[in-house]
């Protein structure tokens, strides 16, 4: 086998847009006809930019070769351009095309992916997801409104899920780690009060903030949390100081989470050398793709960490997910977005499915994913803003914050 020709399709998902502004997928063709896909997470740059990122990590280091070389190629890309270091945008690029090459070998072997990963270590992989608003009923209030938001996790746990994921501590800004504002602790601390009191013992609270708060800010919030025993506290610091991680984690009884701004075994291998993580959140995405994180969790077995793979994107970072979440044994959880009837699941045609709570991982050759490219093709995005985007602004102290989850109501473009 040998790979022929790529081909890149940016995606919008209809509004309100979970999973973010666009999803990058991309599909490759060896020249015996073999084809697979995969998605690209990075999205530092636009997406021409990284359109043209992505066809020049593959012209020049993948074009040619056989898919099965993934070691290789992951080479090649860590060390271009005299490097060797983490690259979040090149690597986020690779980890597209990586997962499309898993993709093509399970079908040239007629076995999923993770049976080439060391077969199946769960049968059943436990999902979350973040708290939604029923379809068609988007209300701003309800990013800030703790009784809305029990009123949701009620919906979501009746469904099957037994963890839900909130984030009522913004804003996110670009000025790095700031004190979180009074009235961001009073929210916090009134919508884990709430949602507790809805689910009780059914369901794992999950507190994601996103690497807003300075170390002494995140101390504050998180023991204002403790008395409602959440599963985790998500990147309650800024990624790109790991040490500080562990002088939280002194502080705060929450087990800290972190990684979905990270990228390959070398980010993660440091976090964990630093102390104070033990849920790892690789986006596969991101990170160098299926067989990069499946190191990393090799790693984490050593520091007794568990690895809960993070989705803010399309349905084929999802797959992966699945195939690297039923193959390893340190498997805490992994992230969905919603189930049943969205354009998450159609974009792949239902072909993954979701019961109970649970993941169940596909048996068909490869990811497992029927993807529908004229599906994909009708949805396309044409504009220029990023994937996410964190404001400049800073905390409002006097006048309180407001943080519209995955839907803010600024227009697309």
């Amino acid at each position: 086998m040998r790979l022929q020709s790529f081909e890149i399709f940016i995606v919008a998902p209809p509004a309100p847009g979970w999973g973010g502004r666009y999803w990058i997928f991309t599909k490759l063709t060896t020249a015996c006809g073999i084809t697979g896909y995969g998605e690209c997470y990075a999205a530092t740059v636009g997406p021409k930019a990284m359109a043209a990122v992505i066809e020049d990590v593959f012209t020049r280091h993948m074009e040619g070769e056989n898919p099965e070389n993934i070691e290789l190629m992951f080479r090649r890309v860590y060390s271009s351009g005299f490097t060797q270091r983490p690259d979040l945008t090149a690597i986020g690029a690779f980890s597209g095309l990586e997962m499309a090459c898993w993709d093509i070998v399970g079908k040239a072997r007629n076995r999923p992916v993770w049976a080439l990963l060391g077969g199946k270590m769960n049968a059943r992989i436990r999902s979350y997801t973040y708290l939604y608003p029923e379809p068609g009923k988007l209300d701003p209030e309800f990013w800030v409104n703790p009784d809305m938001a029990a009123k949701a996790a009620l919906r979501f746990v009746d469904m099957g899920f037994t963890a839900i994921k909130f984030d009522p501590a913004g804003p996110y800004t670009i000025r790095g780690g700031h004190q979180p504002a009074m009235s961001d602790i009073t929210r916090s601390v009134a919508f884990c009060k709430a949602i507790r009191e809805a689910v009780g013992e059914r369901a794992d609270l999950l507190f994601g903030t996103h690497g807003q708060f300075t170390t002494a800010g995140a101390i504050r919030l998180g023991q204002a949390l403790e008395p409602y025993a959440p599963l985790w506290y998500e990147e309650p610091i800024p990624p790109d100081n790991l040490h500080e991680f562990a002088e939280v984690a002194r502080h705060v009884r929450i087990p800290l989470a972190t990684g979905e701004r990270l990228t390959t075994k070398a980010e993660f291998g440091a976090l964990l050398r630093h102390g104070g993580v033990k849920i790892l959140q690789p986006a596969l995405g991101r990170v160098g793709g299926i067989w990069e994180a499946k190191k990393i969790a090799a790693i984490a077995e050593v520091f007794n960490a568990e690895m809960a793979p993070h989705l803010y994107a399309g349905p084929v970072e999802w797959a992966a997910n699945i195939h690297l979440a039923a193959s390893i044994p340190n498997l805490l959880i992994a992230e969905t977005i919603e189930t049943g009837g969205s354009f998450h699941l159609a974009l792949i045609k239902n072909s993954i499915k979701w019961q109970d709570g649970y993941i169940i991982p596909p048996e068909a050759p490869g990811l497992g994913i029927a993807f529908d490219e004229d599906l994909a093709r009708a949805h396309p995005y044409t504009g220029m803003r990023l994937h996410l985007e964190m404001q400049e602004a800073p905390c409002d102290y006097a006048n309180g914050n407001r943080f519209e989850g995955g839907a803010p109501a600024c227009p697309p473009d």
